[in-house]
């Protein structure tokens, strides 16, 4: 009988490594590598912690030979890494117990620290595998910020350029900038035509705006009272009227008492009445309400009639900046008494010639300079409405003395306001930088003042609205099915929500 040489035949499993990128959590990676490499086969019993923990180093083990294979086989085989590695400067070693490799450092002599803090595990930034486990610290702190996570994580790993990654990490992450994000607005646009309208009457381009209410007193009861402001946008000047409620009928008498006066304008600008608070809530939706209404009648009168975005009280600082001028001076004057109606009306009326008594632009100090342009130049023939009028000897012809009068002081005007005013606005104060567009299809978050960040709204851009220079400057946003108009000014970009596995 032939006597054959025995030979073992066996079947040997080799378990690739998971996919990081594959999984959305660093605990789906870690519970799908716990049943993928199936560190006790005859086990039947649900894992242990022993078995979480030898996962985390087996993905460990798997980053660290993707990112750093020739450092990995050098220490392995009892090497130095090379003069050119990245690890270099952690004087890296090779962990036999974990087959890992940690950094070597210098604070190896400390006492009372754990082995993972005086030699945490070497991780490269870039790695999926190590940016879930960003994504996990992350989300356990509840979002903080980048040194807090930079702390928490060097207790156990050290991440090359840990900070950077971190930081470019929230800068991507939903929630950290549901929390810390800020709103990016675009450069400043370029004036706008009734900015810029050159040699025509005063209050031909108006924007109007209203502020109250005020408290007076009508014999032994107290009534509310509101104030509305008529600014004319390109020579500044100022014209207010009280209002006795906020409806639509005392809107359109306080309208033609200043058409009376003033002449009919060419367009009116206005808010939509959303950036009123408190006690103006009233006022607010008031406004709202009667608004298709104004544009018929002022249409009639062939009076353009424009509304600012919601929630932009920006778009109309010219007389917003004014509003606060009047505030200011009632404080001053008024104070928290409360007053008959006929004094807050006479306190409004001098505001206003005060108000247009302001010097446009810079005003000298050298007596040779001329007289600074302001508003009552062109509204009253003089600087102040405190100077005399010019007296005309009998013998003369006052109409035509007069004409001629009206028309130098107004080419001294419009001299004035080209040469020292208008230069002025040419710089752009804020808002300086170009930012990245919001396009269609953007997920953003609406800024609101009057609530807690946690209860800010968040929809997807269906529209945008360029401006001339086609920067986009106000968008239609959708949520839950209702569309909001908002400026970008109000809107924090989010990172789009990607479907992972």
């Amino acid at each position: 009988m032939e006597k054959r040489k025995s030979a073992f035949c066996g079947v040997t499993r080799v378990s690739n490594p998971l996919n990081p990128s594959e999984y959305s959590t660093w605990k789906d990676l870690v519970e799908a590598t716990v049943q993928h490499s199936e560190i006790d086969p005859n086990q039947s019993s649900p894992a242990t912690a022993k078995d979480y923990v030898k996962a985390e180093c087996l993905i460990f083990q798997n980053i660290q030979r993707d990112s750093f294979s020739e450092e990995y086989e050098r220490l392995k085989a009892g090497k130095p890494v090379s003069s050119t590695s990245r690890l270099l400067t952690l004087s890296p070693e090779f962990d036999d117990a974990s087959q890992l490799i940690r950094v070597g450092g210098r604070l190896r002599r400390a006492e009372g620290l754990e082995l993972q803090t005086i030699h945490p595990i070497v991780l490269d930034p870039h790695h999926s595998a190590t940016k879930l486990l960003i994504q996990n610290y992350d989300s356990k702190l509840c979002h903080p910020g980048t040194e807090r996570v930079f702390a928490e994580m060097r207790r156990n790993v050290w991440i090359l350029r840990g900070r950077e990654a971190i930081r470019k990490f929230q800068h991507n992450c939903i929630e950290c900038r549901k929390w810390k994000a800020k709103a990016e607005v675009p450069k400043m646009a370029d004036l706008p035509p009734a900015r810029l309208r050159l040699h025509k009457p005063p209050f031909y381009s108006t924007g109007m705006d209203c502020f109250g209410p005020f408290q007076i007193k009508v014999g032994r009861r107290c009534e509310k009272r509101w104030g509305i402001i008529f600014k004319c946008l390109t020579t500044r000047c100022v014209h207010i009227e009280l209002l006795t409620s906020i409806d639509t009928d005392s809107f359109l008498m306080s309208l033609r008492r200043f058409i009376a006066r003033r002449g009919t304008p060419s367009e009116l600008l206005s808010d939509q009445g959303t950036n009123f608070h408190g006690g103006e809530r009233e006022l607010r939706e008031a406004l709202t309400n009667c608004s298709p209404d104004l544009q018929q009648h002022l249409a009639k009168q062939k009076i353009t009639f424009l509304f600012n975005p919601p929630s932009a009280p920006h778009f109309g600082g010219v007389w917003e900046r004014e509003i606060r001028s009047i505030k200011t001076a009632l404080r001053t004057v008024v104070g928290s008494q409360t007053v008959t109606e006929e004094v807050l009306q006479t306190v409004l009326i001098e505001i206003k010639g005060i108000l247009n008594s302001k010097p446009l632009g810079y005003v000298s100090s050298n007596v040779a300079d001329l007289d600074p342009v302001t508003p009552n130049l062109l509204l009253m023939g003089r600087p102040d409405s405190s100077l005399p009028q010019v007296m005309y000897p009998a013998t003369e012809l006052i109409g035509r003395r007069r004409w001629r009068q009206s028309q130098v002081l107004t080419d001294h005007f419009w001299s004035s306001f080209v040469r020292q005013y208008l230069p002025n606005l040419q710089l752009r104060q804020k808002w300086h930088a170009e930012t990245k567009p919001i396009t269609v299809g953007s997920v953003a978050m609406l800024v609101d003042p009057q609530l807690p960040r946690a209860l800010w709204l968040i929809g997807k851009v269906v529209r945008t609205f360029p401006g001339a220079d086609g920067h986009v400057r106000s968008v239609e946003i959708n949520v839950k099915g209702r569309l909001y108009t908002r400026p970008v000014a109000r809107l924090i970009s989010l990172p789009e929500i990607t479907d992972t596995k």
